[in-house]
């Protein structure tokens, strides 16, 4: 049997909000579409021409991404993570203003938590865009590469000829991010940045494990983006 879960989400400015809501199927990146909770209606639907400067989407277990998508040129608008139903926080779950186009749809790409090891999650921006990778079931310290979750593809096959901006990274409830590195393609280590623990008291963020910004990492063909994790 597929496995399921709940997802909601709030959409927010200081003036008004909605609430979405979706039954969601773990591991599937498309058809996960959050509908608002009275009507039902898809988020472009129902608040067209509305500036949205919150979204706050929580899941029942595991890990979850979350995004903003223009159903018509599929390009994201607004991305984020979501949070253990429980650990909202109004303050820390800001997105840049946005003004909702009516082809927007709020949809969300959850995971379980692994049986064994690891689900980790990273959203990746470069000069070309973002993408969200994943790694399943990583190991216990052991260095293990990220793909695309779209089509599979490494960080110097999705990203080449690109300058890596931002890493944001999400591990499974409860698990530590111990590192993340970019490998180029001889092997030798580009870049590596420490992780840690999601709040559940005593951590400074309840959706990241890393959340690096500012980056300039050129990124060429063969690189790969690593990550290293304790459950």
């Amino acid at each position: 049997m597929t496995e399921t879960q709940t997802v909601q989400a709030t959409v927010s400015n200081p003036r008004m909000g909605k609430i979405f809501t979706a039954t969601a199927t773990n591991d599937q990146w498309d058809g996960n579409t959050l509908k608002d909770s009275l009507s039902s209606q898809q988020l472009g639907i129902l608040m067209p021409g509305t500036v949205v400067n919150h979204v706050q989407c929580q899941y029942a277990g595991g890990l979850a991404a979350w995004r903003i998508q223009n159903a018509a040129t599929l390009t994201f608008q607004r991305w984020g993570f979501g949070v253990k139903d429980g650990l909202a926080c109004y303050a820390s779950q800001s997105v840049n203003p946005y003004t909702v186009n009516p082809n927007d749809i709020l949809t969300v790409y959850p995971l379980p938590a692994a049986i064994a090891g690891s689900n980790v999650l990273a959203w990746v921006q470069t000069s070309k865009g973002v993408e969200l990778f994943e790694a399943k079931a990583v190991v216990d310290a052991t260095s293990t590469a990220m793909t695309t979750v779209v089509n599979s593809q490494t960080l110097g096959d999705s990203m080449f000829n690109s300058t890596l901006g931002s890493i944001h990274v999400q591990c499974q409830d409860g698990a530590t991010l111990d590192s993340v590195e970019i490998i180029d393609n001889s092997g030798g280590t580009v870049l590596t940045l420490y992780g840690g623990v999601r709040a559940e008291g005593g951590a400074t963020s309840i959706e990241y494990n890393l959340q690096a910004d500012g980056l300039a990492v050129p990124i060429g063909k063969g690189f790969a983006l690593k990550v290293t994790t304790t459950a």
